[in-house]
C-alpha cells in the first residue's frame, strides 16, 4: 500500500488518483485526476450488472487489497445491496513447479503453445485436471498424457452420438466448479464403455468437439468404412457403434489383465507384443490401462490373437 502524507490513514486507498500534465485525467472537483485502480472495477461492475451480482472471480493476487477495497467502497455506495454474493479466486500457473515468470525464461502464452503445434484442448485438458482454486502446473508430461488420452477418447466416440451430459459430471461441476472431479468422471465412462454419455459430457467441458479439429485421429491404412470394420449403422438408442477394432482392443485388454492376475506370463506377454506390432501404445494408470494408436496402427495385426 502507498503511503502519502495526505492520507488519514496509511491504509486507506484511492478513490481519485491526481494526475500531472503528461498523464491521463479528467477535471473533478477534487482537481485534474483520473479513477482509482479500485473504483473502476466497482463503477463498472455498477454499470453493467447493477448494485448487486451472482459471481465475482479473479486471481488469488487480487484478493486483497483490490477485492476488499472494492467491497469497502460498493458496499459503502449501496449499503443494502450487498456487491457480489459470490467469490471465486483462481491459484497461479506453474511451469514444471515454478512460477511462471520472464526472468526465469519459462513464460509463454497460450497462443505460444498453439504455434507449437499443441492442440487447443490438450491445453484446455491440462489446466482443467486441477481446481481453479488450487495453483496450475503446466508440464511437458501432464501435456502428453493429456493429449494421450483425448486421442483415445476421440477414437472411442469417433462414430457416436451423444447423448446427454452424465448426471455426475453436472453434479462435479456443481460443486464449486469441480472441472478435476468431472474429468475423473469422464475417465469412469471410458472405463465402462459408456461413449455416448462420454462424448455428451466432454463436449459440455469444451473437449471432442468437431470445431477443435481432427488432429486426434491417427492415420489408418486404407478407409475403414462401417460394413468392413464390422458396424452396426444404429442401435436401438439411435446411436452409432464404435469401430470393431475399438472392441477388439478392450477385448483383448481384458483378456492381459486376466492373464496377468493369473501369472500367465507366456499369454501376457503375447498380448503385450501384439500389442506393441500392431501400433496399440498401451499405458497403466490408476484408472486402468489407457491405451492410443500410433500413426502406424494396423487393425489386422490384431487378429492373431482373436
Amino acid at each position: 500500500v502507498e503511503v502519502a502524507p495526505f492520507k488519514e490513514d496509511p491504509m486507506d486507498f484511492v478513490l481519485w488518483k491526481p494526475s500531472t500534465d503528461d498523464l491521463p485525467g479528467w477535471p473533478s472537483p477534487w482537481g485534474r485526476g483520473r479513477p482509482g485502480w479500485h473504483i473502476e472495477c466497482s463503477a463498472m461492475s455498477h454499470e453493467l450488472l447493477g448494485e448487486t451480482f451472482d459471481i465475482h472471480g479473479g486471481g488469488i493476487d487480487l484478493q486483497f487489497p483490490h477485492h476488499e477495497n472494492e467491497i469497502a467502497q460498493s458496499a459503502c455506495a449501496h449499503p443494502d445491496a450487498g456487491f457480489a454474493k459470490v467469490w471465486m479466486h483462481n491459484e497461479m500457473l506453474q511451469v514444471e513447479g515454478k512460477k511462471m515468470s520472464k526472468s526465469l525464461g519459462n513464460f509463454f502464452t497460450v497462443r505460444d503453445l498453439l504455434d507449437q503445434g499443441v492442440p487447443g484442448e490438450v491445453i484446455r485438458f491440462v489446466f482443467l485436471q486441477t481446481h481453479y482454486s488450487k495453483p496450475m502446473d503446466w508440464t511437458e508430461e501432464k501435456a502428453k498424457q493429456a493429449e494421450a488420452t483425448l486421442r483415445k477418447w476421440r477414437v472411442l466416440t469417433s462414430r457416436t452420438v451423444a447423448g446427454a451430459p452424465l448426471p455426475s459430471v453436472i453434479g462435479a461441476l456443481a460443486d464449486d466448479l469441480n472441472t478435476a472431479g468431472a474429468l475423473a468422471e469422464l475417465h469412469a465412462a471410458a472405463g465402462r464403455g459408456d461413449v455416448s454419455g462420454l462424448l455428451a459430457s466432454a463436449n459440455l467441458l469444451g473437449f471432442l468437439t468437431p470445431d477443435m479439429g481432427g488432429w486426434a485421429l491417427p492415420p489408418i491404412t486404407g478407409t475403414m468404412s462401417a460394413t468392413e470394420s464390422g458396424q452396426d449403422t444404429a442401435t436401438a438408442q439411435g446411436r452409432v457403434d464404435r469401430p470393431a477394432f475399438v472392441d477388439l482392443i478392450e477385448q483383448l485388454l481384458a483378456e492381459r489383465v486376466a492373464a496377468r492376475k493369473a501369472r500367465d506370463w507366456i499369454r501376457s506377454d503375447a498380448l503385450r507384443d501384439v500389442f506393441a506390432a500392431a501400433g496399440v501404445i498401451v499405458k497403466d494408470t490408476p484408472y486402468g490401462a489407457e491405451w492410443e494408436l500410433s500413426p502406424d496402427f494396423d487393425p489386422a495385426k490384431l487378429e492373431a490373437l482373436k
